[in-house]
């Protein structure tokens, strides 16, 4: 009956699982979800990263998971100026979310291309546009699943199922774009600024179809990012990160604001300690509420970058006197890194 519950929803009303919508807490770990100008929006010529998130292993025995895997390499763009160029990026995403207690998974292919318009002759502002193709599929098994009319009466779920029930899995396009502004004023400090527009063209995502079942779009969802990085001791050695995310779909909102700070412990090898935290409210149809504390460590070695991430969800442990168990690794490499007075953020 657990089971049933759950399907239901998901397949009538599978829009509504809009808090699993590419929702990462190191969210600059996963650019390409983030925000598509971030295509090639960094200091090398291509780099690659994958971040897993296992969330809610304390109260489900079969967790959430969310994966995502994306490359983009960056390249000087043909017709502008070799003396102060604009750049291109191109990328390619993988992402698979999974509600494992139904075997209920969605699954994305996408293609990115971003411009970076260089806006002084020191290359230190760009202003950049992105454009995401995505080609998505949804499934559910429906093998694992027991409904009440199957019910001998005495020991088991063993009769034929009445149900009509739709295809067990179809895809759809998703389309999102996005701008980013970015600018170095001086060594070791930058400033970022974006925004991102998701799913605008508002994909059919009900499992039910037919002229008289109405449609489950999946509601557009616009995300605007901020963060600098600059260091506050003399020998730039101490970094500070502050970053602000703001979501908002539909009916549901969601503010990550917070900070990092990267300690330099080896200066010849490029090794440096991440530590930081935030804070996450949340708005949905229950009004506002403290969703969660995100504490987050991580290690730099050279271009490798490598970052763990736990939530501390403070409504369960209130509701349910248990934690929840979210949390995240991130394993992100910069290749042919090129300009050490300046690193994309990272977590």
């Amino acid at each position: 009956m657990k089971k049933i519950q759950l399907l239901l929803p998901i397949l009538l009303y599978s829009a509504v699982l809009l808090a699993q919508d590419r929702h990462f807490s190191q969210f600059y770990s996963s650019p390409l979800t983030l925000n598509p100008a971030l295509t090639g929006a960094f200091d090398g010529k291509y780099r690659v990263g994958g971040l897993y998130r296992d969330q809610w292993r304390g109260l489900l025995e079969q967790p959430y998971q969310n994966f995502s895997f994306g490359a983009d390499l960056r390249m000087d763009a043909p017709f502008s100026s070799k003396s102060n160029p604009d750049k291109v990026g191109v990328g390619l995403l993988f992402y698979r979310d999974i509600v494992n207690a139904l075997d209920f998974s969605t699954t994305q292919i996408a293609i990115s291309g971003a411009y970076h318009k260089s806006l002084d002759l020191g290359s230190t502002q760009f202003l950049s546009m992105g454009f995401q193709l995505g080609l998505s599929q949804r499934n559910v098994n429906y093998d694992n699943l027991t409904f009440q009319d199957q019910w001998n009466g005495i020991d088991g779920y063993t009769l034929p199922r009445g149900e009509r029930l739709p295809e067990n899995n179809f895809g759809y396009s998703d389309l999102s774009t996005g701008i980013n502004y970015s600018v170095n004023p001086a060594p070791k400090v930058a400033f970022f600024a974006g925004l991102a527009y998701h799913h605008f063209n508002k994909p059919n995502v009900a499992f039910f179809k037919g002229t008289d079942i109405p449609k489950q779009p999946l509601l557009p969802r616009i995300s605007a990012q901020l963060a600098a990085q600059f260091p506050i001791n003399r020998e730039h050695t101490l970094m500070m990160s502050p970053r602000l995310l703001f979501a908002n779909q539909g009916p549901h909102m969601e503010l990550n604001a917070g900070t990092n700070f990267r300690i330099e412990v080896d200066k010849t090898y490029g090794t440096s300690l991440h530590l930081g935290g935030w804070v996450r409210p949340v708005k949905n149809k229950d009004g506002f509420n403290l969703d969660a504390v995100v504490l987050m460590t991580g290690i730099e070695y050279n271009s490798i970058l490598l970052g763990f991430s736990y939530d501390l969800n403070l409504p369960t442990i209130y509701k349910y006197k248990r934690t929840a168990n979210v949390f995240e690794i991130s394993l992100i490499y910069l290749g042919e890194f090129e300009n050490d007075e300046l690193l994309c953020p990272t977590f």
